[in-house]
């Protein structure tokens, strides 16, 4: 059995690392659904309106739009209008490209996220 104080510090210690983390989890939520993802990989070949990525992903317009703002909340694109047109950017190319590169290893390297029970619901 555990003192008092320890349990108080370990509960500290948990909620600033929940604190810590919340960001970073966020960010992978918002690159864990497959059409983000993909609008992503589509908007490193350069600037696209909501229509053109609307035609490329066969996705109905207010899927895309809401896909976009989330990316857009989350600092992964930026956006300007281009007469009624809003056009989309990333936002850090470099870095995002690293972080999907990165992934990309881990997965050549061995990882299979597609074999994962918890991912796929399965908690045996």
């Amino acid at each position: 059995m555990t003192s008092p104080m320890v349990d108080i510090e370990n509960e500290v210690r948990s909620a600033d690392d929940a604190v810590l983390t919340a960001p970073t989890a966020a960010l992978f939520r918002a690159l864990g659904e497959p059409a983000r993802l993909t609008m992503l990989r589509h908007l490193f070949t350069g600037e696209h309106s909501v229509r053109e990525l609307t035609e490329h992903l066969g996705l109905a317009q207010s899927t895309v739009s809401v896909h976009l703002a989330c990316l857009r909340d989350c600092g992964l694109v930026t956006v300007r209008q281009r007469g009624r047109s809003s056009i989309y950017a990333i936002a850090d190319p470099g870095r995002l490209a690293t972080l999907v590169g990165a992934a990309e290893d881990l997965l050549r390297g061995g990882s299979s996220p597609d074999s994962c029970a918890h991912l796929a619901g399965d908690l045996r």
